[in-house]
């Protein structure tokens, strides 16, 4: 590889120093590249300008793992593979600590890394498609306590959930939110959806995993009569929209992945066992 991009979060790459001292070794390598900034994603805050793209053989992440999910949005309609550089805290996307750039970077250039293709979910909801890697979350809006919520697997009504909102997840995600939330841990090689309910007014709501070919209905059922919008949807975060009463946000499997370039040979569970093991 020979050609860059650095997608640099400018509130942990500070006056983007880092950025700035990647982009110079790269060129003293023989290499190119060129540095975005997340704050302003080239000036239109949504994607990256294509003419920026234009021959880049990989995006180098420095952040966190928010700035890895940014990143992979940014360039959605690209097959482009990503490293992380973790600048955050616990990096579950980004392996690459800052001490071992340098490295890192030398291996890149000589080719010497792998692939590895991460699942993202298709989320439906009024007429709108986006792909998640991490998570499609639903909770609740305004002064709402609860919400209720129909889960429909394959169009059978599943359970109905009174709870402070529901995760779809993706097996990347499982180690977000969904985590957080008292749901499983799935290997990020797995093709499956995991379901966690937020904060369940049951003692019997569980989370569910499901097959790579279910597809996810979730319904919102009316629970407070002086309140039209009684929940929001969120994409990986982003995309908030409104929901009321009788509205559904459909999710699947989607077509799309990340590719996530992998330097080390340390498996997930290491990985895990390190960030969480306590």
């Amino acid at each position: 590889m020979n050609s860059f991009l650095i997608f640099a979060n400018d509130n942990k790459d500070i006056d983007l120093a880092l950025s700035n001292n990647i982009l110079e070794y790269l060129s003293s390598k023989g290499a190119k590249a060129v540095i975005v900034s997340d704050a302003d994603r080239a000036g239109d805050g949504v994607h990256i300008k294509e003419e920026l793209l234009r021959g880049v053989q990989a995006v180098i992440v420095l952040g966190g793992d928010g700035t890895m999910l940014r990143a992979a949005h940014t360039i959605e309609d690209y097959a482009i593979p990503i490293l992380g550089i973790n600048l955050g805290t616990m990096g579950f996307l980004t392996e690459i600590e800052e001490s071992n750039v340098y490295t890192a970077i030398d291996r890149l250039i000589a080719d010497d890394f792998y692939i590895e293709k991460r699942m993202m979910i298709e989320g439906s909801v009024k007429d709108k498609v986006y792909h998640s890697l991490n998570d499609v979350v639903i909770t609740r809006a305004g002064f709402s306590r609860i919400i209720g919520l129909n889960i429909y697997v394959n169009d059978q009504l599943l359970d109905t959930y009174e709870a402070d909102g529901v995760i779809v997840a993706t097996p990347t995600g499982s180690t977000g939110y969904n985590l957080s939330a008292g749901g499983p841990i799935v290997s990020p090689k797995s093709r499956a959806i995991v379901v966690t309910p937020i904060s369940p007014h049951s003692l019997t709501a569980k989370s569910v995993v499901f097959d790579s070919t279910d597809i996810i209905k979730v319904e919102i059922v009316k629970k407070r009569k002086t309140q039209d919008t009684e929940a929001i949807v969120s994409f990986d975060g982003g995309n908030n929209m409104g929901l009321s009463a009788g509205d559904t946000v459909s999710a699947k499997v989607s077509t799309r992945e990340v590719n996530l370039i992998k330097l080390q040979d340390v498996n997930f569970y290491t990985v895990l066992r390190d960030k969480i093991g306590g």
